[in-house]
């Protein structure tokens, strides 16, 4: 087997046979997809009744236990030499598995990434996966790892199985994805790309980049359990400027961003106030960072210099700019 395709699907009726379906389509021959309906109380489990019956379609059907649980019992179940997430409101290029396969064996990659094409309700945008050129160089690797779109999310890319092994996703938090990711980069030797789309990213209202909700704290909670995680395997020292960076980078850029969605200014700048409490206790001289003074490009340099002078100043900016909208 190939690739094994890993769709977990909670009440996704409005757009699971989408997914299926661009899957079905795939140019890529010898796949396998692996459905897990996490206990889903809409018409899903009717519509993959129907699917269950495709010779490539494995369906299983479980407990409400979280996106985590359902990928973990996917990756349980793979029998794949690589390995693919894909979200059941989001959908695939027809060729976008064999262009990432056809890569991974080429160059016998770890992982290969893609671009990718964020669908809004209004409009598309196509996202750089952030990754230049491949390589099998562990510098450029740790580059990729704190400057890349990529590193964030699973689903623009491909895996080789064999390099997972005991990596499983952090359940019942948000922020599962990074938490996976910065887990699996010191064990990378190469990552390939391809200068093409694969998934088609769909943003609705009720997507979590755009709402506010208690679990955005995760993104905390995923970093704390990621600084021991590092401890624990000796691998601390060598990648510490690497987790403080992407810890002050998620911290007063992505959770600010997202936490201005709570509509209530002092709910905001309670949060504001935890996660600079949060930054102080574990990185507190975080900003003589190497990574500072070794920006990547001119909107990494602007970044650089919010995050260096972050203050309630500019976590008020992010709020008024950014409480209203898509962005």
């Amino acid at each position: 087997m190939k690739v094994s395709v890993i769709v977990p699907t909670y009440n996704s009726e409005k757009t699971l046979e989408r997914c299926l379906n661009s899957l079905i389509k795939q140019t890529l021959e010898d796949i396998e997809v692996i459905v897990i309906n996490d206990g889903s109380t809409d018409g899903t489990k009717e519509i993959l009744k129907k699917y269950s019956q495709k010779e490539n379609i494995r369906v299983f059907n479980t407990k409400n236990k979280g996106q985590s649980a359902a990928r973990n019992l996917g990756l349980d179940e793979a029998s794949g030499d690589y390995i693919c997430f894909l979200d059941a409101d989001d959908y695939a290029e027809s060729d976008g598995l064999e262009k990432l396969y056809n890569k991974a064996i080429q160059g016998n990659f770890d992982v290969v990434v893609s671009d990718i094409d964020i669908i809004y309700p209004d409009h598309n945008l196509l996202v750089n996966s952030g990754v230049k050129e491949d390589t099998i160089n562990k510098q450029d690797i740790k580059k990729i790892m704190i400057f890349s779109y990529s590193s964030g999310v699973v689903w623009n890319k491909i895996y080789k199985r064999e390099i997972l092994k005991n990596i499983r996703f952090m359940e019942n938090v948000w922020y599962e994805d990074i938490h996976f990711n910065f887990r699996l980069f010191p064990m990378l030797n190469s990552i390939g790309v391809i200068n093409s789309v694969f998934v088609n990213y769909v943003q609705t209202e009720g997507s979590i980049t755009y709402t506010y909700n208690e679990k955005l704290y995760d993104i905390v909670k995923v970093f704390n359990d990621l600084i021991v995680y590092y401890k624990q395997n000796g691998l601390y020292d060598e990648y510490f400027a690497e987790l403080e960076y992407s810890y002050v980078r998620y911290a007063y850029n992505t959770f600010v961003k997202r936490l201005s969605k709570c509509k209530n200014y002092k709910q905001f700048m309670k949060g504001v106030k935890y996660v600079k409490k949060e930054v102080k206790k574990n990185f507190p001289k975080y900003r003589k960072n190497y990574y500072y003074k070794h920006c990547q490009s001119i909107k990494a340099c602007i970044n650089n210099i919010y995050f260096i002078f972050f203050n309630n100043f500019f976590a008020s900016l992010v709020y008024i700019f950014n409480k209203n909208g898509m962005n």
